[in-house]
């Protein structure tokens, strides 16, 4: 009898989501986690085939973005991790799947995938609305102004809060916080 695997929720994938060096990563000891082995197991059978992780795929944390990452969670859960974490983009994740082939590690990298898939949705629909709200400001700016300072007002607000998420976005990206 073969045991059920369930759906991880992709809130849980999210958090485990950071900006280090411009780039979207998780750390190894997450993965590991999600895929049901150990740090070590993942890291040797990545280190076996390390021609499939160039450097844009997985790199290791330097000192400084280890200790500002570490200060960010509690103690325990480091639980005396003395090496620095390597960490995978969104390519390295999708290259696990070739060389961790469990029926666990499968649907875990489809969560993952999805996941980014959704993070990049997101980031993109902001986008499209602060664009289409800056062309209506461009092109209706001053006719709402004539007729209802309200209208101005109610866009101004808008603007504000969309450019004011892209900012959170962007902010929230920095080493150390969740995406």
């Amino acid at each position: 009898m073969t045991k059920k695997l369930s759906v991880i929720p992709h809130e849980i994938i999210e958090n485990k989501i950071f900006l280090i060096r411009n780039q979207k990563v998780m750390l190894d000891r997450d993965l590991a986690e999600l895929y049901g082995v150990g740090t070590k197991i993942l890291n040797q059978a990545v280190k076996r085939n390390m021609e499939r992780f160039p450097k844009d795929f997985i790199f290791q944390l330097n000192k400084k973005e280890f200790e500002n990452l570490r200060s960010q969670f509690v103690t325990s859960s480091w639980g005396g991790q003395r090496y620095a974490p390597y960490v995978f983009t969104e390519q390295g994740v999708a290259m696990l799947s070739g060389i961790l082939k469990s029926r666990r590690a499968v649907m875990v990298n489809i969560a993952i995938m999805r996941t980014f898939v959704r993070i990049r949705k997101l980031v993109y629909s902001y986008k499209v609305l602060a664009d289409k709200m800056d062309e209506i400001d461009r092109k209706y700016g001053q006719k709402y102004k004539k007729h209802s300072k309200k209208i101005q007002e109610i866009l101004a607000i808008l603007n504000y809060l969309i450019k004011g998420r892209e900012e959170e976005t962007k902010n929230k990206r920095e080493i150390g916080f969740k995406v």
